[in-house]
C-alpha cells in the first residue's frame, strides 16, 4: 500500500469556539455539514454519504479544542483526520485547522473536498 501523505489546511472562520466545536464533535453537528447523516454509539462514528457509510473510531477529544478521528479501515496505521480549533490570542481570530492524510495523486482531490466541506460548515453557521 502507497504510503499517505500527511497535509494541513487553516481555514478562518467566523464563529464562537464553542459553537464551532458541537458543529465538529457531535454526531448531529457533523449531520449538518460533513456528512448526510452520523451515528454514534460511544467512540464508533458511523457517516453515511449517499447511502454507503463509513466508520471511524474518535481517538481523542479535547473539549471545547479538537477531535481526532480514524477511519476503521485505517486502524492499524497512524492515519487519523483531525478538525481543531484554534483561536489567535492577539486578535481573537478563530480558525479551523484540518490535518488529514491522502494518497500522492489524491493530494489535490482530499484539499479540494477539505475545501468544499468548510465552505458548507461555513454557511450553516452563516459565517459565509
Amino acid at each position: 500500500m502507497d504510503d499517505k501523505i500527511k497535509f494541513e489546511m487553516e481555514f478562518p472562520i467566523q464563529a464562537s469556539p464553542s459553537l464551532l466545536y458541537n458543529y465538529i464533535a457531535t454526531p448531529s453537528g457533523l449531520s449538518e455539514w460533513y456528512a448526510d447523516n452520523v451515528n454514534s454509539r460511544g467512540e464508533l462514528f458511523t457517516f453515511i454519504w449517499n447511502g454507503s457509510e463509513e466508520k471511524a473510531k474518535l481517538v481523542s477529544k479535547k473539549s471545547g479544542e479538537r477531535v481526532k478521528f480514524r477511519w476503521l479501515a485505517d486502524e492499524d496505521t497512524q492515519y487519523f483526520f483531525e478538525l481543531r480549533i484554534q483561536v489567535d490570542e492577539i486578535t481573537k481570530d478563530v480558525s479551523i485547522m484540518i490535518t488529514d492524510f491522502a494518497e500522492e495523486d489524491e493530494l489535490e482531490e482530499g484539499k479540494m473536498l477539505w475545501e468544499n466541506m468548510i465552505s458548507d460548515l461555513k454557511q450553516v453557521l452563516g459565517s459565509v
